[in-house]
């Protein structure tokens, strides 16, 4: 029988993403014609299938560059891409029909502040100092549980936009409870994310070697799902002399750094302020810049060093200093959480103010290979190159806002899509997200949750 489209799986179903709808997306086992999640299941077992085989799709690849191939099959094996090309065959794999889809490499946000999920749209039309102001003020509110809620909430946001890869910038870890929140939700979700164990803007005597420790000695696989980096305040608000320690901390801990970065009253020329300190370093991911000069982005640019742009910074001028640049989300505080949206701020205001402009082909890498390689990733992620862990997302062609986009699947991805057009996800070679829904989530519990965790915040 054929399901109905919006059924969300459980059980073994869910876990091998068996479900047989009405989507143009159909997963069949092999090639055959057998229809309905208890068929399917028999087919698989209870886990995912060995071998996944997503055929005849317009697929995307963006190494070395974005270029789109029509009818295209890409085969998968154990989690990883075996082989990318035209008629590939089976072997026994479960074949998703991707006829009339976009296939591409999952979508990689370089910096988001996940526990904001519980203040979306709480800080819009305000400025910086009153931005600070309200974090200050609700951030000590949060108890672990109010973490690990909005934690959830924002990376199930991001897996259901087609976002695979995220770096967590936590600058919420008052304590490690709330750093171990963060974590557990990061791990239950699926999601492939680097934690940023972050300094509370509040909190201006640096991190503290032990609580940072305790997340490292969780986080010690450097090539698992769910990684680390550290995320202090840095030059951005804090003395040269705190800055140093906390690059002490990254270094005993054998951790990358990523910190906000602007020319402000504590340190004017930050960059240089850390290149006379003997702190400018490669494994280092600088978001923002604003206000920062050539010379300094040239010395970042020198150091190896590399950039995460979010709304409204200056992704061109990065780039053409030589920094590896990728997207990034930042705060549903006051911008919106899917990546279609930042990659159409990109694009537009490279079409406006900048020269040379930035094309569709430059967003998008930025916002797949480039941000993965910006967050030390490039290896696992970020394009369909075989022996890569396969991050895939799929986009209905057939919706409304999609018809006859495969003219420029590219240009498509940029300016036309949106998060409802993302039918399927995978991440390591295991489906999240099948006809268009997630297949692992209680959304109805996590929205419940998550709206509890904003009124008890507000009360307290």
């Amino acid at each position: 029988m054929n399901l109905p489209r919006r059924n969300l799986m459980t059980g073994a179903a869910a876990a091998a993403a068996v479900a047989l709808t009405a989507s143009p997306a159909t997963a069949v086992p092999g090639g055959s014609r057998r229809t309905g999640s208890a068929s399917l299941a028999r087919e698989t077992g209870a886990g995912m299938p060995k071998r996944i085989l997503i055929r005849n799709g317009h697929v995307i690849d963006t190494e070395p560059q974005p270029v789109a191939h029509p009818g295209t099959d890409v085969l998968i094996e154990r989690g990883r891409i075996l082989a990318v090309g035209r008629n590939l065959r089976s072997n026994g794999a479960m074949v998703i029909d991707a006829t009339d889809h976009i296939v591409l490499p999952g979508f990689v946000d370089t910096h988001r502040h996940m526990w904001h999920s519980a203040l979306r749209s709480a800080a819009v039309d305000v400025d910086l100092d009153a931005y600070f102001r309200l974090l200050g003020q609700v951030g000590p509110k949060f108890r672990p549980q109010d973490v690990h809620t909005a934690t959830l909430a924002g990376a199930l946001e991001c897996l259901d936009s087609g976002i695979t890869t995220q770096l967590d910038f936590a600058h919420i870890a008052y304590s490690p409870e709330l750093a171990e929140a963060a974590v557990d939700a990061l791990k239950a979700v699926g999601l492939r994310a680097v934690f940023g164990y972050g300094t509370p803007v509040n909190v201006t005597g640096g991190g503290k070697l032990a609580d940072v420790r305790r997340i490292r000695e969780r986080l010690a696989d450097d090539n698992a799902l769910v990684t680390m980096a550290y995320a202090p305040l840095g030059p951005l608000s804090t003395p040269m002399e705190t800055v140093s320690k906390d690059w002490r901390i990254a270094d005993e801990l054998d951790l990358p750094l990523t910190i906000h970065l602007a020319s402000t009253p504590v340190n004017e020329r930050p960059i240089f302020a850390l290149r006379d300190a003997g702190l400018l370093r490669k494994k280092t991911l600088y978001v923002h810049g604003n206000g920062i000069g050539d010379d300094e982005l040239k010395l970042i640019a020198d150091s190896g060093a590399t950039a995460s742009a979010t709304p409204g910074d200056e992704a061109g001028r990065l780039r053409r200093a030589g920094i590896t640049t990728g997207i990034g989300v930042d705060t549903v505080a006051f911008a919106p959480g899917d990546m279609f949206s930042t990659m159409r701020a990109a694009h537009l205001a490279g079409q406006i103010a900048e020269d040379p402009r930035m094309t569709a082909k430059d967003v998008l890498r930025m916002a797949t290979l480039d941000g993965a390689a910006a967050m030390g990733l490039a290896d696992r992620t970020g394009s369909l190159r075989p022996g890569k862990q396969a991050d895939i997302i799929m986009l209905r062609l057939d919706d409304l806002n999609m018809l006859t986009a495969e003219r420029d699947p590219i240009g498509a991805v940029v300016t036309a899509a949106q998060p409802h057009n993302v039918d399927t996800v995978l991440v390591a070679g295991r489906v999240v997200k099948f006809a268009g829904r997630l297949v692992h989530a209680d959304l109805r519990r996590t929205a419940r949750s998550l709206r509890a965790t904003a009124v008890a915040i507000s009360a307290r």
